[in-house]
């Protein structure tokens, strides 16, 4: 190699391109703003319940204790974050792409270019929605009224897109296309 030649560092960038199109596949977004709502709130149903029951539990602890019981409520905060973001990221990172909530209504997690999500897009992802409804408010939620693909913000940010799982997108299929 010339001393004026660029030296390669074994790093490839190959841009792929979107794998789903509304335009030839509408039933892949056909209702999942609505249905990513009511995920939402299942898998914050979801996570909230074990965090109440850990916090009456700390609260009888510390009534026990004659107070010293109290001091667990430290411990409560970072273990709801840890308890967040490991649910997010197995849920998200297993074979079915989708949390509870998700799966209850049909709806899956994708990487723009169509690949699986994996625990720590998840884990990241669910981060990256925390952080940005806490700093900008929920208003981020209002970018998927404006894009063809329903893709909120955290979803741009992170590179991700929901849709409807492949049984509710053939049952929509043959609505929209009877035989």
């Amino acid at each position: 190699m010339a001393a004026s030649e660029p030296k390669r560092i074994g790093v490839s960038i190959e841009l792929k391109p979107h794998a789903y199109d509304p335009a030839t596949s509408p039933e892949l977004f056909e209702g999942v703003v609505a249905r990513r709502v009511v995920a939402f709130l299942i898998d914050f149903l979801i996570l909230a319940v074990p965090v109440v029951f850990v916090a009456m539990f700390i609260f009888v602890v510390g009534i026990v204790t004659f107070g010293l019981g109290f001091l667990f409520y430290a411990l409560l905060w970072p273990g709801m974050v840890i308890w967040a973001i490991v649910y997010y990221g197995m849920t998200l990172g297993s074979p079915a792409s989708a949390t509870i909530g998700m799966r209850i209504m049909e709806i899956e997690m994708r990487t723009w270019y169509g690949s699986p999500a994996y625990f720590v897009l998840g884990a990241v992802h669910a981060v990256v929605f925390w952080v940005t409804v806490s700093a900008i408010t929920p208003l981020i939620l209002l970018v998927c009224l404006f894009n063809h693909r329903r893709r909120c913000l955290h979803d741009i940010l992170v590179g991700t897109v929901v849709i409807n799982n492949a049984e509710r997108s053939a049952a929509l299929r043959t609505v929209r296309r009877p035989t």
